[in-house]
């Protein structure tokens, strides 16, 4: 196609910060999401892959009129342990931060053995 114009599609993608905590309970995992609107995040597992994905915009109505940076979408996936209960998995999204937890299974959980005397 002599004198067209070819131009691929460029898709930005912002890798959240993360930091993950692993507790007697579980692992609790905080990202750090801002500009994202809580409904249109979106956190699963599937086949041991937690992926964490948002679109982010700007919060303020009209047109810019100057702009140093630019928002993109977030985007990040983990390899989870299956002695995880993802089916129990909790999050919520505060001021920009998406925090999920994620509890061990039962049969993960480290578990006391008493001793009989003899």
């Amino acid at each position: 196609m002599r004198g067209a114009l070819w131009s691929p599609i460029i898709r930005l993608y912002i890798t959240p910060a993360v930091n993950i905590i692993e507790t007697e309970e579980g692992l609790v995992l905080t990202a750090d999401i801002p500009g994202a609107v809580k409904d249109s995040l979106d956190v699963n597992v599937e086949k041991g892959i937690l992926t964490i994905s948002a679109p982010a915009q700007h919060a303020l109505p009209g047109t810019s009129a100057y702009r140093e940076f630019e928002l993109a979408n977030y985007y990040r996936q983990f390899s989870i342990p299956e002695s995880l209960n993802h089916e129990k998995a909790k999050a919520e999204y505060t001021n920009g931060i998406l925090t999920l937890r994620v509890p061990k299974a039962e049969a993960a959980k480290p578990k006391r053995i008493a001793i009989q005397v003899g």
